[in-house]
């Protein structure tokens, strides 16, 4: 990456830095996760701009030496206004953004993680107060698939035999996975 840089990028979180700078750290298609300064008082416009769940065109600096980033503009597309209109929409929508920096944006996968999640933030946007808790969850589910933990519901984890749809797996603490009932029972 040059000095001067832009990428697809989803605003993740936002801390002050600082008198008035600002933190933002960002899912970016190209570089992963990453880390920026953003300058300005509190009327400035990038300020404003680089919100949390904000997505569009980030126009970034990186100084060599400092081996640091610096925000010199961004082009929002999507504001996402929903998400702050109910308590349920930003905890859930919280919640996506720190999962995606707790795992490290996904591992490398970067295009598809931030795909998976915008998806899921403009399906929070809208969403009723129940529906933020399933569309969450929706999300951790092809959230493990993308890391490649998912687990495989259709087989055993002991014996590998195949699970008929009508019945049920249990989770087994010791094992660490899911097991059919007869595995299960020996427990």
């Amino acid at each position: 990456m040059g000095r001067n840089s832009s990428c697809s990028a989803l605003i993740l979180r936002v801390k002050p830095s600082g008198e008035s700078n600002r933190e933002a750290w960002f899912l970016s298609e190209g570089e992963g996760l990453l880390r920026a300064t953003v300058f300005g008082g509190p009327k400035s416009r990038l300020r404003a701009y680089v919100s949390p769940f904000h997505q569009g065109t980030l126009w970034l600096y990186h100084d060599p030496v400092r081996d640091s980033h610096k925000i010199s503009d961004f082009d929002v597309r999507n504001w996402r206004p929903g998400l702050r209109e109910l308590y349920a929409r930003t905890m859930a929508a919280s919640a996506v953004a720190e999962t995606i920096l707790a795992t490290h944006g996904g591992g490398g996968n970067w295009q598809n993680a931030l795909a998976l999640a915008a998806a899921s933030l403009d399906a929070l946007e809208t969403a009723g107060e129940k529906t933020c808790v399933r569309i969450f969850l929706h999300f951790l589910w092809n959230w493990a698939d993308l890391l490649g933990i998912r687990p495989d519901l259709r087989f055993c984890a002991s014996c590998a035999s195949e699970i008929p749809r009508d019945k049920s797996l249990r989770y087994s603490s010791a094992e660490g996975s899911l097991l059919c009932t007869d595995c299960a029972a020996g427990e």
